[in-house]
């Protein structure tokens, strides 16, 4: 079977993703430079591909590309590696590109079970607000997911970083311990900063050493306070875009269907997920919440997302549903 142009860039895009997504959890594991220079290639490539993907199939069949959840998962993909693209140039965050191009190439292969072909949309879709609306919203999202993945690797830092301070298991000697007690949150601090930690003494030093290991790898990922500030600013990017979509929405519905609002599930969905980033954005100025806090919110956050994009549309019917 002769492929198409616009199948031949998508399978293109996805094994430049997966490509990139072992480059980059290889640089995860184990901060080699050569590990980067790869995925970071593939990264853009998989990207661009996507992009001149949905061009492609534009031009092919004259027919918006985003009126189907084959092609606003397209760009949700796209949309994801490109903003974490740019936070990662701008502040060195390739570490996460592993979850990020995990999750894009994840995406765009189940949107490819949704390839329904050059239909033409429905009345409801021949709008000019879809060259609006959907961007916007789908560019919140892929804002959002990049936000969960920095989440993520800070959930895994802190608690892998709060194992190290556990007590050893009854039985074991004291001399199993460090001078200081312990090899964790402090002393990882001490390593980020550039000292050395505290070395273990007598016969505690083999069961030391996978601590030590542990803690050193820690110690090359990106600080909690900078992963932290990191999702922040990358939700400071997501939510004002999906207020404009929820915005640009509202006033596409009074075209289509006569009311701004209609409390359908998409709409009450997507206005939940508005409300915890809302939330997320005002509880990192307080200091109780900043950090492992605000990282679970972030983390709540995308399960509505994904509630309110794919939960919604396809599982619970309603004005924005793609359920046949």
């Amino acid at each position: 079977m002769t492929l198409s142009l616009d199948q031949t860039l998508v399978l293109v895009a996805i094994s430049a993703y997966i490509v990139a997504t072992l480059a980059f959890l290889t640089y995860l594991l184990a901060p080699m430079p050569v590990a980067k220079a790869i995925g970071i290639p593939f990264a853009f490539l998989g990207c661009i591909t996507q992009f001149v993907e949905l061009v492609v199939r534009y031009q092919t069949s004259h027919i918006w590309p985003l009126t189907n959840l084959y092609g606003s998962l397209s760009l949700f993909a796209a949309m994801s590696v490109a903003i974490f693209i740019g936070f990662a140039l701008r502040y060195d965050l390739w570490y996460a590109g592993g979850f990020v191009l995990a999750l894009a190439a994840g995406f765009l292969a189940y949107g490819l079970t949704w390839n329904e072909g050059y239909l033409p949309p429905v009345p409801a879709l021949q709008s000019y607000w879809i060259k609006i609306h959907v961007p916007l919203v789908v560019s919140s999202y892929a804002a959002f997911l990049v936000a969960a993945a920095t989440s993520l690797l800070y959930l895994i830092k802190y608690y892998l970083g709060r194992s190290l301070d556990a007590p050893p298991p009854r039985g074991l000697q004291p001399a199993a311990a460090t001078p200081t007690g312990s090899l964790g949150l402090a002393n990882l601090r001490s390593m980020e900063a550039g000292e050395n930690a505290p070395a273990a003494s007598g016969g505690g030093a083999a069961s030391a050493a996978p601590a030590g290991a542990l803690a050193q790898w820690l110690a090359t990922l990106p600080s909690l306070a900078k992963l932290d500030i990191m999702t922040y600013r990358i939700v400071a990017v997501g939510l004002p875009l999906l207020s404009l979509g929820i915005i640009t929405g509202a006033m596409w519905a009074k075209e289509a269907w006569g009311a701004y609002w209609q409390w359908d599930p998409k709409e009450t969905a997507a206005l939940a997920s508005w409300i915890i980033y809302l939330a997320y954005m005002h509880l990192h100025t307080r200091n109780a919440w900043r950090g492992l806090r605000c990282a679970w919110v972030n983390v709540v956050g995308f399960a509505s997302i994904l509630f309110c994009y794919l939960g919604v549309n396809i599982w619970i019917s309603g004005l924005h549903s793609y359920k046949m």
